[in-house]
Formats: C-alpha cells, structure tokens, sequence
C-alpha cells in the first residue's frame, strides 16, 4: 500500500509539472527572470507542493510525499528565492494540517531539505551530481526523523527503501520532464518562427506576408485607409553570385534587410518574398510619403557600404511602388501594379522608383 501511494504521489506532480510547462511556455524560469516572476514562480511551487500534501500517505503521526522535489526544481532553475518561497508556503500548509511532534520535523525537514538544495545548487559539481546530493540530504534526513517517529521495525523496513527509490525517482524523473518539456517548447517556437520568418534575413516571410497583406485589404477598404506597397529587387544580383558567390551574396542579403528595416518604421511590414525580391508595406501611408520612402531607401542602398568577408560589394535596387487607392483603385491590385512598376524600373534603367500606373504601356 505504501509503494502504491508514493507512485499515486508521483503520478500527481510528473501531472502538475506537465501543467505547470504549459502555462510557462513563453517564459519558464532561469536564473535571470525577474525578481516579481521568480515570486510568483515560487507560490506555484508552494501551491503544488501543498496539492501533493493533499494526496500524502499517513503512517502513524507521519505525512510522507514528495513535497521536497518542487522546492529542489525551483532551487536548480531560479535560485534560492522561489525555493524559500515555495518552502514557506509548504511550512504554513502543513502546519494548517496539524500542530503535533510529527509537524514540527516535517518542518524541518522541508527547511533542511530547501537549505541543502540551495547549497548543492551553488557548488561547482556536475548537474546530475547535484542532483543526487540533494535528494540524498532529504532522504537521509527523512530517514532519521522515521526511525524517531515510527516504532514499528516492519513498517520502516518497507517505508524507507520504497521512500528513497520513489524520492530518487521522482527527482530524475521531474528533472527529466522539465527538461522534455522544455526542449520541445524551444524547437515548437523555433519551428514556429521559421513558419513566418525568413532563416536568412529575420524579415517576414512570403507565407506571413500574404496573411497580413490580406488582414490588411480587409482592414482598409473597411476603414478607407490608404495602404502603399514598395517592391524591391536588388540590380544584377545574379551577377553579384557569379562573381563573388552565394556565401557572399547570402550576407548581402542580410545587410539588405537590416538596411530595409532601419529605413522604415516599426509598425511597417519589411518581408523577402523570395531570392532578391522584398516587399516594404506601408499602413496608412499616402503615395507622396510612399514616394519619399522609397527614394529614401534606394539612396541608402546605393551609398551603403556592404561588406562580405573581405569585399566590399556596391549595390543598387530598383523599387516599384503601388498605392490604394491613389494608383489602385482595389486594395487586393497593389502587389501587381506595384510589380508591374518594379517590372517598368528594371527595364527603363535600373537604380530607379517607378510608380504604378504613371508610365507609358507599351
């Protein structure tokens, strides 16, 4: 019976440790969170620690659980703080339960155990080593205060081996769900990222580019805003492969994109929609503005100094511009005609803004 409740016990916090990873995915705790998220980190671990008390096992005056393993993660992920938090939110709730002798080293030995957590935390031995430090102190004080509690021999004869296989188990086992948890919250967001990311640039992609392009022909033809699109394309660029290579070439592309982004605002949406083609889209922007922007953006691009691995590489862009409803007459129109003028500018010259629907149709 005792194995069975001290598996139930483990059962319950490998649930809540689940539960708590959801609810941190965007931000789980390290060293360097921030004093408030480390509080309020450490009152979770003083909640589930208290929700394992619940589920204890009772032998004689004795409550045996597995309190001692959320203050010991707390103690390895966000130091000392959160574990003497969650250590005296344990302290109250067991002393809520009931004032006797077996309480009193209860107490003492979840605050040995947050002690001695935060000392093996501090030392310079490997993770795993640490690890079984810790949950050997608290073991081996639970064993001390049981042979002082407990009378009868055969209980102790099976409650202190099945308690340190359990508390060992739950220990490396809570370690590695953390652990689990957190190694597929990093690639989800990784994979997340690159499903509307440019891997090259950091700019939007085309896929996340088409989705806000139309959120925002919804958005404007609801609100009559204007809405101006820049099409850009890099001159010559095959040539600038074939002569210096993809590798350089890939890095003037990232140059390119950090230029895009400090010619533009930050509400502006900045995307490689593919090779060397990037799109600028400008909310509520007139094509005055749209102009101004865009001649900005190519002065800067011609007079920037790229540089990749030891060559310094010119570099001229031709941009075409559309605007609804000044050039466009349909929000959903602006990426052709702006294309179509980016199309015009490359072939009337290059190094050049062209805007759509303002030159002669052959």
């Amino acid at each position: 019976m005792i194995i069975k409740d001290l598996f139930s016990n483990l059962a319950i916090l490998i649930s809540l440790l689940f539960l708590y990873s959801q609810i941190t995915t965007d931000n789980p705790l390290n060293r360097q969170s921030s004093m408030i998220r480390k509080i309020r980190i450490g009152i979770i671990g003083g909640i589930l620690g208290n929700i394992l008390m619940q589920y204890s096992i009772h032998i004689e005056d004795a409550i045996i659980d597995l309190r001692h393993i959320p203050i010991t993660l707390l103690a390895f992920y966000g130091g000392s703080l959160p574990a003497l938090i969650s250590m005296i939110l344990i302290i109250i709730g067991r002393l809520y339960i009931g004032m006797n002798l077996s309480s009193i080293f209860s107490v003492i030995l979840i605050f040995s155990s947050t002690i001695g957590a935060i000392f093996f935390v501090s030392s310079t031995l490997s993770t795993k080593n640490k690890i079984i430090l810790t949950l050997a102190w608290n073991n081996l004080i639970f064993t001390l205060f049981a042979i002082h509690l407990i009378d009868e021999i055969n209980i102790l004869l099976v409650l202190i081996p099945a308690y340190w296989t359990i508390s060992y188990l739950g220990g490396f086992t809570a370690f590695y769900v953390i652990r689990y948890l957190r190694s597929i919250q990093v690639l989800f967001e990784k994979y997340r990222n690159e499903s509307t990311t440019d891997g090259l640039t950091g700019l939007n992609n085309y896929r996340n580019f088409d989705n806000i392009f139309n959120a925002l022909i919804k958005q404007v033809d609801a609100k009559e805003e204007k809405l101006s699109l820049l099409y850009i394309d890099i001159d010559f660029f095959k040539k600038i492969n074939d002569r210096y290579g993809h590798i350089k070439g890939d890095e003037i592309l990232k140059q390119l994109g950090e230029v895009l982004k400090n010619c533009t605002k930050s509400y502006d949406v900045v995307s490689r929609n593919g090779g060397e083609e990037f799109t600028v889209l400008l909310l509520d922007c007139p094509l005055e503005k749209a102009k101004e922007m865009a001649e900005n953006i190519r002065k800067t691009v011609e007079s920037y100094p790229f540089y990749a691995f030891g060559e310094n590489i010119h570099l001229t862009i031709s941009i075409g511009i559309a605007c609804y409803n000044e050039t466009t007459s349909k929000a959903i129109d602006i990426i052709d005609d702006a294309d179509r003028a980016l199309y015009y500018a490359k072939n009337s010259g290059r190094n050049k803004v062209c805007i759509a629907n303002s030159y002669p149709e052959k």
